[in-house]
């Protein structure tokens, strides 16, 4: 979204799944919410990279949590699992991927309050496939999508979680192909 709004000419278009954009607003810090959304005040604490990478096991729990949870297709990363452990056992690899929070906070608390300012919507063409069953981000928030993006096309994308890429890649796949293909860009 950046860098749409910074150098919108530099690209062909936009495709998303389910992420974080400024109408989700104070949505995202409703009492019901909170239990999908404590991670990110704990990836903030110096001491969460020590913590969750105190063993492999502890890393692997951690991750598998969210991998499991978070997806639909509850077995969809069963044969990657370990892998995804190891990558982020790897020295600095869990600091590196908290350091995102630290980052981004700042800016999310503002969507939660409701205080980000109201801009222009991105001109950039932009495709948005939204999970049916994301426990993270409702499909109903794609409600204010508009807002952000004037040019855009969104629809449910069915039967996976948060991780459409994965619950079915080739779907995934066919649906960013596509998207592109009708924009024109080769």
């Amino acid at each position: 979204q950046p860098l749409a709004r910074q150098a919108g000419e530099r690209l062909a278009g936009l495709f998303f799944f389910d992420f974080v954009y400024p109408g989700i607003g104070p949505r995202m810090a409703a009492p019901d919410r909170l239990n999908h959304i404590w991670y990110q005040s704990f990836h903030q604490m110096e001491m969460a990279p020590a913590l969750v990478g105190a063993s492999r096991e502890s890393c692997r729990l951690y991750i598998g949590h969210f991998l499991k949870g978070w997806a639909h297709r509850k077995n969809a990363f069963d044969d990657v699992l370990d892998a995804f452990a190891d990558n982020f056992f790897r020295e600095g690899n869990l600091a590196g991927g908290f350091a995102h929070y630290r980052a981004s906070h700042a800016g999310r608390v503002a969507m939660m309050k409701g205080e980000v300012p109201q801009l222009a919507p991105i001109k950039v063409p932009t495709c948005v496939r939204w999970a049916e069953h994301d426990p993270l981000f409702p499909y109903a928030w794609t409600d204010r999508l508009g807002e952000t993006f004037g040019d855009l096309d969104v629809a449910m994308f069915p039967g996976v979680g948060h991780f459409p890429h994965r619950e079915d890649p080739d779907r995934a796949a066919a649906e960013i192909a596509a998207f592109f293909q009708r924009i024109g860009w080769s």
